[in-house]
């Protein structure tokens, strides 16, 4: 059995809080969700806002693939005839294949929101969905509040599925739209109503209960062919369900063809590429997608791993686009170090020995503030600085950085450094627009003249977090520097209760670390 994949991202999820996606956007998304795979994309609510509209307007000329647009909109208003309802008239003026077509299931809302009568709302249905069908459109029929409004009025509730069902709906999407049903509740509701209609049923879900892609899979298994949910699980109030969890269930642990394998590979930089132009950050922690997805951090899970991929992985992170990582902290073994070993490419004579002093200096480390989660350039280096006869490519000896405030009231640094390459000394300053800038400015006029390739390097991110507040400006402070040369991209930390030396610290771990060949090359 297929399962058919409907995408809201660009209409439930745009109502997400902080989201606000520009025309450009969504256009870019719909590219996005088409090269997914995602059969069915909601473009937004054409009777809503102009912005909509353009979408509408300007969906066509992206040439999509195999995707289906459908636009959004309500049954006409109570009282009113279809004909001239301008919501109605607004998504026949969208001109998409497919229409999304919301009603009210809940008797709640008929008489205390619409403020009508039951027997109106069924004709409000019957009326609107008869009217689209009529003229061409795809009719998907949501059925809003369907769960809660089944629980107080099963009778009611079948209804409007049947009003729908009879005027030609495609399919009959039942709604979980105040997102607190219950999985168990989920499944009986779905199962009774599979065998009041033989029309196909979808499931729309909301996680208010954290329960919204449980809920759409237990659906499924009731017999549930239609699934709605955003990328990244964005919408309102806790969000939607989240696709980028239903598809790898569905396809890798249910066997329900959704996607190809090739289509399923791209599920992370999709993920990633729609939180980048929702302007908020990916969470690391999303299941299947996340950065820390299949991150393994316990000494006793990386020993298991280095025997057996499967023993603390549920998935294998290739299916989804994403990747295994092994992190480095004080809870690390000995198989922690060696992977990562591993990893960089490093093959050094000590053994067991050697991987127990790296693990001792990463333990004595982060008990004084340092933390080498995000920092795997810092990790690198301190793996080689331990290997007999390294030899680090330059030596701080010194350095004065003083702030001053100008006569204009701004403020000025100046930093002076003294550096060893090799044999010789070199004695440079530089002035900068803060007193970190300043250290960098006078660091990289010493070394450019042996390191030519530094001038590539460029910091591109400078996080600061001040682990004890309690202490004040005496506080330990942690920095966290992440560079690029323009081809690799690499984290360095460091850590003391003075900001500046913590600075230095990350800063000159991020220029040791550019001057290395590659991340698994040799000084």
């Amino acid at each position: 059995m297929s399962i058919i994949l409907y995408d809201t991202t660009l209409r439930d999820g745009a109502q997400r809080e902080g989201i606000s996606f520009s025309l450009d956007d969504k256009l870019k998304i719909a590219r996005r969700l088409d090269r997914q795979g995602i059969a069915y994309i909601e473009g937004g609510w054409p009777g809503s806002n102009p912005k909509d509209m353009a979408f509408f307007e300007r969906v066509s000329e992206l040439g999509l693939e195999q995707a289906i647009v459908s636009a959004f909109g309500s049954t006409r208003r109570a009282g009113m005839a279809v004909e001239d309802d301008a919501n109605i008239q607004a998504l026949l003026a969208a001109h998409t294949p497919a229409v999304a077509l919301v009603g009210k299931s809940w008797d709640l809302h008929v008489r205390r929101v619409l403020r009508t009568s039951l027997e109106e709302n069924l004709r409000m249905i019957a009326d609107s969905v008869r009217y689209l069908k009529g003229r061409g459109r795809e009719v998907i029929y949501d059925a809003e509040h369907f769960f809660d409004g089944y629980r107080a009025n099963p009778p009611y509730a079948l209804q409007t599925l049947a009003a729908a069902a009879e005027a030609g709906a495609d399919v009959l999407v039942l709604c979980d739209t105040n997102g607190g049903a219950l999985p168990s509740t989920v499944a009986a509701v779905v199962a009774e109503v599979r065998q009041a209609t033989a029309t196909p049923l979808g499931i729309h879900a909301h996680n208010d209960g954290e329960m919204a892609v449980a809920n759409s899979l237990v659906a499924v298994e009731q017999g549930v062919t239609h699934v709605q949910g955003t990328i990244n699980g964005y919408g309102e109030r806790c969000g939607n369900a989240n696709l980028c969890s239903i598809i790898p269930a569905l396809k890798l642990k249910m066997g329900y063809d959704c996607l190809t394998d090739e289509q399923l590979c791209l599920l992370s930089e999709t993920a990633r590429y729609i939180s980048e132009l929702a302007n908020l950050s990916l969470d690391a922690h999303l299941p299947y997608v996340g950065h820390s997805a299949f991150a393994h951090k316990g000494g006793t899970h990386v020993n298991a791993l280095l025997k057996c991929q499967e023993s603390y992985q549920h998935v294998d992170p290739s299916l989804v686009g994403n990747r295994q990582r092994v992190i480095v902290s004080e809870l690390s073994g000995k198989s922690n170090i060696a992977y990562k070993m591993q990893e960089f490419g490093l093959h050094f004579p000590g053994g067991a020995e050697q991987t127990r002093l790296v693990l001792e200096r990463i333990k004595e480390l982060e008990s004084r503030g340092f933390q080498f989660e995000g920092a795997e350039g810092s990790v690198e280096l301190i793996i080689r600085r331990l290997q007999p006869g390294y030899r680090p490519p330059f030596e701080l000896l010194d350095f004065h950085v003083l702030v001053r405030g100008g006569r204009d009231g701004g403020m000025a640094a100046e930093a002076t450094v003294k550096v060893r390459v090799g044999d010789q000394i070199m004695h440079t300053a530089a002035d900068g627009n803060g007193p970190v800038n300043a250290l960098d400015a006078a660091v990289r006029k010493a070394l450019l003249p042996f390191y030519p390739r530094l001038a590539n390097v460029h910091l591109t991110d400078y996080k600061v977090r001040i682990l004890d507040g309690e202490a004040g400006t005496a506080a330990q402070t942690r920095v966290l520097i992440n560079s690029a040369d323009g081809q690799r991209t690499w984290s360095t930390v460091g850590s003391s209760t003075n900001i500046i030396e913590a600075s230095w610290q990350a800063l000159a771990d991020s220029l040791e670390y550019a001057l290395m060949e590659s991340s698994n090359g040799k000084l």
